[in-house]
């Protein structure tokens, strides 16, 4: 049965694949294309899983909407833009500097994509609104410099290249002051910021100026960092400043120094250690995130085992663990590989270990109180570690409050009272708010509170 033409969609889906800053990047497409009838999958490419969950997406969106126009933007598309263009789905794809601009998406050419390694601008676009999320990404950042031998994703971001301090403090006070109290700054290589500007500035320096002339700014979270290029001032503001949230997510890679110098990684393994050893020392409630790559070309037993050490070593509780995936046109690739198999084992086993690590660190927070930003519906959040919290509550598609028992702890079930039930139907009120939350069970990948 056909739809009435009443029940013809108008409004745009954007589908937001990989990184927090496609993210942020996304949400300025939002506003690019508001009021059409359209679909844009902001694609992802650091892995070929990536990027065969762009194509699965893609063709979902199709049999969804079959009326909408499908575009494909974000680094899949900038690296492969011939590849999608032939997707019989697909009717447009827009590269990753391209899709910040109005005039692309007022384009008619199929294909608009550039050359992203020519591109010098400093991400004007900024999102203003965040209309989704409880807490704002912005921008500050974009490329990379750095040559990992795994790596496409500076084919797909282009150089360096960093956003002036006072266009960032300026957008951070408007999302402060519509409303969000949870801040995170994102960039390709974040630690990298300002090599390229006037003077210089670090990423300490931008941090510090944010502070300063945002006060009423509750939360400031920084997105994956290099722990080589993590210099004292911003160490210093990591462990002594309340307003940065204790959460630190390192881009380590390995944990075997062979391995590392193949990845043409820049520190060693004792050198992520010692990091680590004095965020700990200096900032105790602070939690350990890190992105590790299992069976990387050439990697042995004895390697990949210093690289599962290396989770008890950091204490990383939030691994972001994944077998190697070789990309064409990379170094890596043209390396001896370990056989998929071995690879898909060997990250079965970090993430086992990682989920060991984690599951022990959630036990640690059970009958604390810990301030949760709550989240969409309303019956979760995150702690300022980055802990995910659920409350007692479930919500069915109408958002109509459904009660649920918690949580076990060592085999107890902590029974629901009517008290508990009147706090938790409120949450979906609470979204966006910052609110004290007793912790009062834990499983192996998350937390279930009670709002105070």
């Amino acid at each position: 049965m056909l739809s009435s033409p009443a029940a013809v969609r108008a409004d745009p889906d954007i589908i937001s694949l990989g990184c927090r800053l496609n993210i942020a990047e996304s949400e300025t497409i939002r506003a690019l294309v508001a009021g059409r009838d359209m679909v844009v999958v902001n694609s992802c490419a650091v892995t070929n899983n990536a990027v065969r969950e762009t194509r699965d997406r893609i063709r979902k969106a199709r049999r969804e909407r079959p009326g909408a126009e499908i575009v494909v933007t974000g680094c899949a598309a900038q690296i492969d833009p011939t590849g999608f263009a032939a997707m019989p789905e697909v009717d447009r794809v827009i590269g990753n500097a391209e899709k910040l601009s109005y005039s692309a998406w007022k384009a008619a050419a199929p294909v608009v994509v550039g050359d992203i390694m020519a591109v010098r601008d400093t991400a004007p676009h900024l999102a203003a609104a965040f209309s989704s999320h409880a807490r704002a990404f912005v921008e500050v950042q974009n490329g990379c410099e750095h040559r990992c031998t795994f790596c496409v994703i500076p084919f797909g971001r282009g150089n360096s290249r960093s956003v002036p301090a006072g266009a960032v403090v300026e957008r951070i006070a408007g999302l402060v002051q519509g409303g969000h109290r949870e801040i995170v700054l994102t960039g390709v290589d974040l630690t990298s910021y300002g090599p390229d500007l006037p003077g210089t500035p670090t990423l300490g320096l931008l941090v510090e100026r944010i502070l300063r002339f945002v006060p009423k700014l509750e939360r400031l979270r920084l997105s994956s960092l290099d722990g080589i290029e993590i210099d004292e001032r911003l160490f210093a503001l990591i462990t002594q400043e309340p307003r940065i949230m204790p959460h630190v997510h390192l881009s380590l890679q390995a944990g075997d120094d062979m391995i590392l110098k193949r990845m043409k990684r820049r520190h060693s393994r004792a050198q992520s250690v010692a990091l680590v050893e004095r965020l700990k020392a200096a900032r105790p409630e602070l939690a350990i995130g890190a992105d590790l790559i299992a069976g990387f070309p050439t990697e042995d037993a004895a390697m990949f085992a210093n690289t599962c050490a290396l989770i008890d070593d950091c204490d990383i509780v939030h691994g972001h663990i994944f077998p190697y995936s070789p990309r064409d046109g990379t170094p890596a690739a043209r390396m001896p590989q370990v056989s998929p198999a071995v690879r898909k084992e060997r990250a079965a086993k970090l993430r086992e270990a990682g989920a060991r690590r984690r599951a022990a660190w959630l036990r640690g927070m059970i009958g604390t109180t810990q301030q949760v930003l709550v989240e969409r519906p309303g019956d979760r959040g995150h702690t300022p570690n980055f802990a995910e919290v659920r409350f007692p509550l479930g919500f069915d598609e109408a958002h109509a409050p459904i009660p649920i028992r918690p949580e076990p702890v060592e085999g107890r079930v902590p029974p629901i009272t009517s008290a508990d039930e009147t706090r938790a139907s409120t949450s979906s009120a609470r979204t966006g708010l910052v609110i004290p939350v007793t912790i009062i069970a834990a499983d192996e990948t998350r937390l279930t509170g009670l709002p105070a």
